[in-house]
């Protein structure tokens, strides 16, 4: 009796990119390849304003002022 092996139905193969204005001419390589379906490149998330300015304060990335004049003698106004 022989052994039959079957070919894997599907596959993942992720590519870490540093320079990404390579994107488009790596994405058009990999699509060249004999037996690529898809290729989906994942959107980062977009902050919002707010979003950001929470992850900053959370990171210590704000300053406080006992007052408007305080603030302004700072940088010598």
């Amino acid at each position: 009796m022989a052994n039959v092996t079957t070919a894997p139905t599907g596959g993942q193969i992720i590519v870490d990119i540093e320079d990404m204005t390579m994107l488009k001419d790596i994405k058009k390589a990999i699509s060249m390849v004999k037996g690529v379906g898809k290729i989906t490149i994942p959107r980062r998330k977009r902050y919002s304003a707010y979003e950001l300015s929470l992850r900053d304060l959370d990171e210590g990335r704000v300053t406080t002022h006992a007052s408007v004049d305080d603030y302004f003698k700072k940088f010598g106004l």
